[in-house]
């Protein structure tokens, strides 16, 4: 077998580390836009019989989704013998119901349409709320891996920390973090108003006092939340404060507005790109893939 080729729509720092760890050949490929503003694609590599594998980062993902299609549905075309879609992190998955009469679940739209342009899915702690598993809505084989293993690693030899989950979603992250770093932990209650505005309330942490917190979450887009737990530690005269999160979208640059509050650390994996990544999950990465091609290999043989 070949090895595998590996596109990538745009630069990102976990494509030179996978091709490196997966003996993956870089894919070669144009794109552009014409003036009225529609996309241009060309693959410049020969993708017959080859595996495929595109890397995506799919934050802030409407401008984005129509190319990643249009390399997805060429690659089938010019012949690959499959194409795998590996999303650090995997967008529209919050709307997992109909909350009010007439709104549409993205999710599984979402799920159902990608789903018929690739042959498998790789992604990283998805926002699986309501879902047992990616299953219930890809109709494609996924693998979920869980970063949790890395943001343990960062820790390493910190010591005297508390860690801090904002809400009941971000418990499974900070437990299974504390249990590979041995550090204690807490969850906060969050009240969410609307889509920018939540009130998070701690328990009371003096027998924590003089510890450094570390506040854990899966996702940062708006940092509403991150704001609020940090408001609430510095009431509780917590004044050494981190934060490590999965997924950094920072949407309107609330990254400086968490900065801004005297944050020791702002810490993300690189799953998307930026400034903050210092966790990488590359590693975490190569095991899935791995299975996906070699299932790719013995659906072909």
């Amino acid at each position: 077998m070949h090895n595998p080729l590996l596109f990538s729509l745009e630069d990102h720092p976990l494509a030179t580390l996978l091709r490196g760890q997966l003996g993956a050949e870089s894919g070669d490929l144009s794109r552009r836009e014409f003036p009225d503003g529609e996309s241009y694609l060309q693959i410049r590599s020969s993708v017959g019989g080859r595996h495929c594998l595109v890397l995506a980062n799919l934050a802030q993902p409407n401008n984005k989704y129509l190319p990643l299609l249009f390399l997805l549905d060429t690659l089938r075309e010019l012949g690959a013998a499959s194409v795998g879609l590996v999303a650090p992190y995997l967008s529209y998955m919050r709307q997992d119901r109909r909350f009010v009469d007439g709104e549409a679940v993205t999710s599984r739209l979402f799920a159902t349409s990608l789903s018929h342009h690739m042959d498998w899915l790789v992604t990283v702690d998805p926002h699986l709320h309501r879902y047992h598993s990616l299953d219930e809505i890809y109709s494609v084989p996924s693998r979920v891996v869980q970063a949790a293993p890395a943001l343990a690693r960062w820790l390493g030899g910190q010591r005297n920390l508390l860690l801090v989950g904002p809400d009941a979603e971000s418990e499974q992250w900070v437990a299974s973090i504390a249990a590979a770093s041995g550090h204690p932990y807490v969850i906060g209650e969050k009240q969410r108003l609307g889509d920018r505005q939540v009130i998070v309330r701690l328990t009371d942490l003096s027998p924590y006092r003089g510890r450094s917190a570390v506040i854990i979450d899966d996702v940062i887009s708006t940092g509403q939340t991150i704001l609020n737990c940090i408001t609430a530690l510095q009431a509780q005269q917590f004044e050494r404060i981190q934060c490590a999160a999965v997924h950094g979208i920072f949407s309107d640059h609330s990254d400086r507005l968490l900065l801004a509050t005297g944050l020791q650390a702002l810490v993300t994996s690189n799953s998307i790109p930026h400034v903050s990544n210092a966790v990488d999950i590359s590693e975490l990465l190569l095991p899935p893939i791995n299975e996906c091609l070699h299932l790719m290999v013995e659906r072909t043989l």
